[in-house]
């Protein structure tokens, strides 16, 4: 599929995978998508950062390649590997068979039959669906000798295996980088690339939201199951719940055939919506009944 030609045919396309956003965010899509520049996705966990990637990637019916970040990740696990088991296989079979040639066995055990390609590499393969699309998730888990290496590649969009030499993309891939802002990613990466702050939705876009992923729920229990969770992201808690835990929580509701929100039912479900045992034992006693009487005024009509 052909990239959107304008920032509506972008929204729509976000829309038709469940994924839905505002202009803003839609301008920086399209634009990335125009320039073929990184996307920079700052923002709380669970906004929807990585569901951006993935709703772009089924949209334009390509290939979606992720590569998870972690601390300590380095330019060999994210481009490539040498499958060293079988090298030995190989090796030992050349030895059993009295093969004597040492540069035809060196260049058949440096090749592509023993090469193990991470994401990066194969975000430079070509495509017959068009260039992939290339999740860098949580980049702030790694540290800054990978973000240099990062920069370099996608400067040029090339890698370079030692033994086979510099492999470049045909065509650039389409790059969304995502961080949590656990710590800062160096501004030499970010000038590579088209930044933008996902923040947490207002109330009308994440009932939309809700609406969209849990189709299910009734409006009434939608709009309830909102309200509840932008009233809980005002608290004093060690980690405020995300969209995906405002998604989550309605799924649990309506497995348990929820209609409408009560204390109980709050108590009963709070792990959907909460991670931290901290932040629950906040919600304990009266304090659940307290924000849901908070947010049930807010859905009052004035």
């Amino acid at each position: 599929m052909q990239k959107p030609d304008t920032i509506e045919q972008v929204q729509a396309l976000l829309t038709a995978q469940g994924y839905v956003c505002g202009r803003a965010l839609a301008v920086v899509v399209f634009l990335a998508l125009r320039l073929g520049r990184p996307l920079f996705l700052e923002g709380e966990a669970g906004v929807g950062k990585t569901e951006i990637a993935k709703a772009l990637a089924a949209g334009l019916n390509r290939r979606l390649i992720r590569l998870q970040c972690y601390e300590g990740l380095d330019a060999s696990s994210a481009v490539y590997e040498w499958n060293f088991p079988a090298q030995m296989i190989a090796i030992r079979t050349a030895e059993a068979a009295g093969a004597a040639d040492r540069g035809a066995l060196q260049a058949e055990l440096f090749s592509d039959e023993f090469l193990i390609e991470r994401p990066l590499l194969q975000a430079m393969r070509p495509d017959e669906h068009g260039a992939p699309v290339l999740l860098i998730d949580e980049l702030d888990r790694t540290d800054e000798p990978f973000e240099a290496f990062l920069l370099e590649a996608l400067s040029d969009f090339q890698v370079t295996i030692p033994e086979l030499g510099t492999i470049q993309a045909p065509e650039p891939p389409i790059v969304i980088l995502t961080s949590n802002r656990t710590r800062e990613v160096h501004d030499a990466l970010k000038r590579r690339c088209l930044y933008h702050w996902v923040d947490y939705p207002d109330f009308q876009r994440e009932v939309e939201i809700l609406q969209a992923r849990a189709p299910q729920a009734s409006a009434k229990l939608s709009r309830e199951v909102v309200a509840f969770v932008q009233a809980l992201r005002t608290e004093d808690l060690f980690k405020k719940p995300g969209v995906a835990e405002t998604i989550d929580w309605a799924n649990c509701l309506l497995a348990l055939d929820v209609i409408d929100l009560s204390p109980e039912v709050i108590a009963d479900t709070l792990g959907a919506i909460l991670k931290y045992q901290d932040d629950i034992t906040k919600l304990q006693g009266s304090e659940a009944k307290r924000i849901l009487d908070q947010a049930r005024a807010s859905l009052a009509p004035s």
